[in-house]
């Protein structure tokens, strides 16, 4: 009786999910928090992103900045001393380039403004008198269509630049708080490190072997990035200076700043460059400056960027295109600036945080090993002697006091 009654009530239940089915449902609810908490950090760095914004460029300028801080600390200065040289000397090129820039800003623009005249001129004779034959009045009615579109919003400028007031308050408090992370990081980066990373307990080996890997992908990012940058805006410069076309140092300027985003960034400040030419010099010689722009730009792709860069930080164009697209949505052109270093960083850092040592791959592998011109740590400790603690009999202690060093590695 009770069997025949355990057999109709098993008969009436609901058959088992499917193995597949129950997995998907496990991933999707993963996925569902993982989503939320994501959303979350976006949000809070989006809400907070006077201060967030001015410690990412503060770390970029410390992994540029970070070698002549070291050099001149193995030269016998302070870290105090050594660290005010460095910031000094980062202000002091700062200030030589945005002081000729204004200069000759100040004094080509009347150029420019003629030069522009002339050109709108000759272009209006060429639709008139060419094979569009278009009418005067057409051409005047237009003109008189863009100045009262100007008219009509002058109210709405008046209130955009009383909000660029606003924002260039926030703009120079931004900038000061710039200055000190800038300074402490260069200055007690290795601390810093070896304080975030202190309370990470059996996971502090892995942590900090992953910070060395992204510490180094970073610098060698940022290093190679500003070459690149720079060869890519004088030699621009140069033939915008052959060609005759004003406003050189402005122009060159623009140009290095967009080649801190790939792919995006010279393709806006070389459009930049281009319409500066056409409307300064006329057709012919802003194909010519256009045609040297795409030449120079594939030799910055396939020769510059290899070289200089580096297999390290090299992604595929398509990881690229994607990085900088999330980026940009999520955080504007600041977003889009630091999309694809940090793509790298976690690209190069991931299989340094979940791999044993000798399981990475050897690219990785040689990134967490310090480099021969890099200080040694305190006490004449060896930076991987907290991983062999580790897996001897040494209690925790010894673990982490032979980890220390290998802190101030990812954070220096």
């Amino acid at each position: 009786m009770n069997d025949d009654r355990h057999r109709r009530s098993a008969a009436s239940a609901s058959p088992p999910a499917p193995p597949l089915l129950r997995a998907a449902a496990a991933w999707s609810w993963r996925l569902i928090a993982i989503g939320a908490v994501g959303y979350g950090i976006v949000w809070i760095i989006g809400t907070l992103k006077i201060v967030f914004l001015p410690c990412a460029i503060a770390l970029f300028l410390c992994a540029l900045l970070r070698p002549l801080t070291g050099r001149l600390e193995r030269a016998g200065l302070p870290s105090l001393a050594a660290t005010w040289i460095t910031m000094l000397i980062a202000l002091a090129v700062l200030g030589g380039i945005g002081t000729f820039v204004g200069i000759q800003a100040n004094e080509e623009f009347p150029k420019l403004a003629t030069e522009v005249q002339a050109t709108a001129r000759s272009l209006q004779h060429w639709l008139e008198t060419g094979p569009l034959h278009v009418k005067h009045s057409q051409i005047q009615n237009s003109i008189d269509q863009g100045i009262n579109y100007l008219e009509k919003r002058r109210g709405k400028l008046a209130n955009t630049a009383v909000q660029a007031g606003a924002v260039t308050i926030e703009v120079l408090a931004a900038i000061v708080l710039l200055l000190f992370i800038t300074f402490f990081l260069l200055k007690d980066g290795g601390r810093i490190w070896d304080w975030t990373i202190g309370g990470t307990g059996r996971y502090r080996t892995r942590i900090d072997r992953a910070g060395r890997a992204a510490w180094e992908t970073l610098s060698q990012y940022v290093h190679g990035t500003v070459m690149v940058a720079a060869i890519h805006a004088v030699v621009l410069a140069i033939v915008l200076a052959v060609l005759g076309v004003p406003l050189v140092a402005p122009l060159a300027v623009v140009i290095f700043l967009g080649s801190f985003i790939p792919i995006v960034g010279i393709l806006v400040g070389g459009a930049l460059a281009v319409a500066v030419a056409f409307a300064a010099k006329g057709g012919v010689i802003a194909l010519i400056f256009l045609g040297v722009l795409i030449v120079e730009h594939q030799a910055e792709s396939h020769l510059l960027q290899p070289l200089l860069v580096g297999r390290l930080v090299r992604l595929h164009p398509l990881a690229i295109i994607l990085a900088i697209s999330i980026g940009g949505i999520v955080g504007g052109i600041p977003g889009a600036a630091v999309a694809v270093p940090i793509a790298a960083v976690v690209y190069r850092a991931w299989p340094a945080l979940r791999d044993p040592p000798e399981e990475l791959p050897p690219e990785v592998a040689a990134a967490t090993e310090p480099s021969d011109d890099e200080e040694e740590p305190s006490g004449g400790e060896e930076p991987s002697g907290g991983e062999r603690r580790e897996s001897g009999d040494g209690g925790a202690g010894d673990a982490d006091g032979g980890e220390s060093g290998g802190g101030g590695k990812a954070g220096g």
